[in-house]
């Protein structure tokens, strides 16, 4: 992570770009990425979007989405300060707690 990081705001600098990556623009521009990505889900049957990695054209798309995806969140974590890492293993543990094994195995209720 701390790789990509590196290079996605070695991008940013080298286009002198970080004066447009505001956490709100960021945070902006990553849901935009993310309205994309399910864009490609968007009418596909269950069993169809189980499958899209399957068909060579919509895989690629999306992957680039994805990837888009990963990018701005990267760089927004790294904007505020946040490793992404131990934001999310710290979220799993939360959640670990919150959903036990024993209380929600094959259940998708919200407690």
């Amino acid at each position: 992570m701390n790789d990509l990081s590196a290079r996605v705001r070695a991008f940013a600098e080298d286009r002198d770009w970080q004066q447009f990556h505001t956490p709100k623009n960021l945070a902006m521009a990553l849901a935009g990425e993310v309205g994309e990505l399910l864009a490609e889900f968007q009418w596909l049957t269950p069993e169809q979007a189980a499958m899209v990695m399957d068909d060579p054209e919509a895989a690629a798309r999306v992957r680039a989405e994805i990837g888009d995806v990963m990018i701005y969140l990267t760089r927004l974590a790294d904007v505020l300060g946040i490793d992404l890492v131990g934001a999310a293993t710290a979220k799993l543990a939360e959640v670990a707690v919150r959903y036990p094994v024993e209380l929600v195995k094959g259940s998708a209720a919200k407690r």
